[in-house]
């Protein structure tokens, strides 16, 4: 307290000048119209702007939720393009089109929207990490993707948190297909740039183009069908000539990753299930 008083003490005039200041402020523009109109106008601008940068600061927080609810909008519109061509199949009886008890799957998809929180493109075994977890319906195995392709598949949950492996890590394979061909085989990355994968297993008597799309076979239990993967840059013979192996440019630009959905579905869950039901049993009776 002594202090403070020796403080106000020695700056005792600076204060009584601010107040007398003040006082004189107000007499001035509450007694004299001009100078209450300057004022007032003055004080309606410097207002104007401050509510103008509050609307620019929430409309830039409003982004994150609109982004969000984009992404998960283009992986339904991705699902109804399937459903539509599905139609297309039925009036032309082009059966080069995916088969309908495969587009009928897709309206069972529950998706779960999510934030890429850590992601990795620069080693080997790249991981990604999201902001949803066991609390929000995420489970293992299940499949991540975004609105301009496929992620990855979920390899680790807690209850806030998972961990994908996403397509450009050295452990992922995910069964593919050549879109309107039929032809499939299993996707797998090398390492290098994050754009580029490689089909492995297609069929030499296997008709394509170059630039054909890649998409999602639907046999991995993981996937549904049709999903975008990337476009075929190039093709080669596999090692023992037996069959291609194409160069993929992947759909999904993993180094600027932000909004995912996981892709939640009881039947595939359940296909899932089935299949390691009967790979245990092979096991057992070996």
């Amino acid at each position: 307290m002594r202090n403070l008083l020796e403080f106000l003490a020695k700056y005792y005039h600076w204060f009584l000048f601010v107040v007398l200041e003040i006082v004189s402020m107000v007499l001035l523009f509450q007694y004299n119209s001009y100078q209450g109109s300057v004022w007032f106008s003055s004080a309606n601008v410097v207002a104007g702007k401050v509510y103008d940068w509050n609307a620019s600061i929430e409309s830039f927080l409003g982004l994150v939720q609109e982004n969000e609810v984009l992404t998960t909008r283009n992986v339904y519109l991705e699902r109804q393009v399937k459903q539509l061509s599905e139609k297309l199949v039925e009036a032309t009886k082009d059966s080069s089109f995916m088969k309908r008890e495969q587009l009928e799957m897709l309206s069972q998809y529950k998706l779960i929207p999510a934030k890429v929180v850590d992601n990795s493109i620069a080693s080997q075994e790249n991981l990604i990490t999201i902001d949803k977890g066991s609390a929000d319906g995420v489970r293992k195995d299940m499949g991540v993707a975004c609105g301009s392709g496929i992620v990855g598949i979920v390899y680790m949950v807690s209850a806030n948190y998972s961990v994908v492996i996403p397509v450009i890590n050295s452990h992922s394979n995910i069964s593919v297909a050549i879109e309107n061909r039929g032809y499939f085989g299993y996707l797998q990355w090398k390492g290098g740039a994050s754009n580029i994968a490689y089909v492995e297993d297609i069929p030499r008597h296997a008709h394509f183009r170059l630039y054909d799309k890649v998409v999602t076979s639907g046999y991995s239990s993981v996937f549904p069908p049709g999903l975008l993967v990337g476009k075929i840059l190039h093709v080669y013979n596999s090692a023992d000539g037996l069959s291609y192996r194409l160069q993929v440019q992947l759909s999904t630009d993993f180094g600027i990753l932000r909004n995912v959905c996981v892709i939640d579905d009881t039947v595939m869950q359940e296909r899932l299930k089935v299949l390691r039901a009967a790979q245990d049993s092979l096991k057992v009776k070996e």
